[in-house]
């Protein structure tokens, strides 16, 4: 082990451990607000939203063997993770354990769960309502846009999270900056700066 290596693991800034039920309740503790912050971006159901939080995690912890940190940071992985739950769930093809887990959660909200699950996704409607007025891009571009501009993954960490190379990524993103410079994309100047900054 190098002498950096050895420093970053005596300051406990190494990679995650998710091999214990402790470095995984960890891992879960630092990344499950933006997980669910993802989620409510992306769903309009308090319930819906747990349900779905909770099977990003019950994927991440069957996934967790082949972990690489190597390969970009956490939260990349787990977004790439959790565009795959959520593209499960659009299709219905939800595993019988991932229902039972949900019926689960659904049963352990309260009213105050409930109540500020339905703030925190009122607070995302205008991130849900960019994205919809930009569904005329076509799913690659749109993936690399939400998880650049929305998600505020770097085009590396986004890269990441696809299964593409950082110039695939790029590329997107060009292609994306030049559809909304179209006269119908006009009324998005904000979402452009934000692109454009993202390069």
């Amino acid at each position: 082990m190098g002498s950096t290596e050895q420093k970053s693991v005596a300051a406990g800034i190494g990679p995650p451990d998710l091999s214990t039920p402790e470095g995984f309740g960890k891992f879960y503790q630092e990344h499950v607000d933006a997980v669910l912050g993802f989620v409510t971006r992306r769903v309009t159901d308090p319930h819906l939203a747990a349900d779905l939080t909770a099977d990003v995690f019950l994927a991440a912890l069957k996934a967790a063997p082949g972990y690489r940190p190597d390969r970009g940071v956490p939260i990349a992985w787990l977004y790439g993770i959790a565009r795959n739950v959520l593209a499960g769930h659009a299709r219905g093809s939800a595993r019988e354990r991932g229902a039972l887990a949900r019926l689960s959660g659904r049963r352990l909200l309260d009213d105050e769960d409930v109540a500020a699950l339905e703030e925190r996704i009122d607070a995302e409607r205008a991130f849900r309502a960019l994205a919809e007025r930009h569904a005329a891009l076509s799913e690659p571009l749109r993936a690399a846009l939400d998880l650049v501009v929305v998600d505020g993954l770097t085009p590396a960490e986004a890269a990441q999270a696809l299964g593409v190379t950082q110039a695939t990524i790029r590329v997107r993103l060009h292609r994306a900056r030049r559809a909304l410079r179209n006269p119908q994309s006009a009324h998005h100047p904000v979402l452009a700066q934000q692109l454009e900054a993202a390069r």
